[in-house]
């Protein structure tokens, strides 16, 4: 079940447009160029030991996106992207997890089938199994990229899976859908080797933050040939520009590097959806992190209007 979204004032005058004055005036559920749907859950992010708070991401993050203005160099292409965008609202969530995760897939399943672009918010990162199921249950093969410190590929715990699981559960889901895995941004001191040598025996990719740069963004994206999932963990980057998150990470990613891999998404014909995820509101000290995440769902949809199919 979906519940609608908040609504947030936002100071918007006639020569000074803001975002949220402008989300789906122009569309419906049927035709939305753009579609959002919010995973407020951390079931997963207590099963794996993590700092709770990331269910109050996706609304932390719809109210800072509010607020922004569209991009004034394109300023009529980018409000039209946001009059077709439409917000579905929140998943209901509960305490049981897979279930939680099934009823996103439901939600989400039908936008993709149609192909319009997907964006959820999470959540924990335990947001991502949700949005590759949704593939599944639309019998479509995906590819999956992560921009994170983790690879998130540990097996499953006593409870079943958790935030640093979804990628080992969708590399091995029995519909065998998942068509590849890379992760962007690996923090050295947060990754087991065994994980990185599961990554490589199914044929994957792992980059270090060290190794990111701005011409490794643009070969990472160059590389897909496939319709592809993106994850954006925002724990990969730099904590003094994400203090939010549900494990902050030390020498993280460059928040331009950050910014440039989702402009760079948006811009991806094989890009088919995104999630945002690890949002932790109770742990952000001015908003900052809410803020980052806003700005990286706008660099998205700037990168979506350069799009070429």
């Amino acid at each position: 079940m979906l519940v609608p979204p908040p609504t947030f004032e936002v100071p918007s005058q006639p020569d000074d447009p803001r975002l949220g004055k402008l989300l789906g005036r122009d569309c419906s559920e049927q035709d939305a160029r753009l579609v959002f749907v919010g995973f407020p859950a951390d079931v997963g992010v207590r099963r794996n030991g993590g700092r709770p708070g990331a269910a109050a991401g996706p609304d932390a993050i719809r109210q800072a996106f509010a607020r922004l203005t569209p991009d004034p160099r394109r300023p009529l292409a980018f409000s039209d992207l946001m009059r077709q965008t439409l917000d579905l609202g929140n998943i209901a969530c509960s305490d049981d997890l897979e279930a939680d995760q099934q009823a996103l897939a439901d939600a989400i399943a039908p936008h993709l089938a149609r192909r319009a672009i997907v964006i959820v918010l999470g959540g924990g990162h335990e947001t991502a199994l949700g949005h590759f199921l949704g593939y599944v249950t639309s019998g479509m093969p995906i590819a999956i990229l992560n921009w994170d410190a983790h690879a998130d590929v540990r097996p499953l715990g006593p409870a079943g899976g958790h935030s640093g699981s979804p990628f080992r559960q969708a590399l091995e889901h029995p519909s065998r859908l998942c068509r590849g895995y890379t992760v962007c941004g690996l923090n050295p001191t947060s990754v087991a080797k065994a994980h990185l040598d599961f990554i490589a025996e199914r044929g994957g990719r792992a980059l270090f933050h060290d190794d990111v740069s701005p011409f490794a963004v643009d070969q990472v994206f160059q590389d897909l040939t496939a319709d592809t999932l993106v994850t954006f963990d925002l724990d990969a980057v730099e904590s003094v520009f994400a203090p939010g998150v549900s494990a902050p990470a030390v020498a993280g990613l460059n928040v331009h590097l950050w910014l440039h891999a989702a402009v760079s998404a948006g811009r991806s014909p094989h890009v088919r959806s995104l999630d945002l995820v690890e949002l932790n509101p109770s742990l952000d000290q001015d908003g900052r992190t809410a803020r980052l995440a806003a700005r990286t769902l706008w660099e998205f949809c700037r990168g979506l209007l350069d799009r070429k199919s």
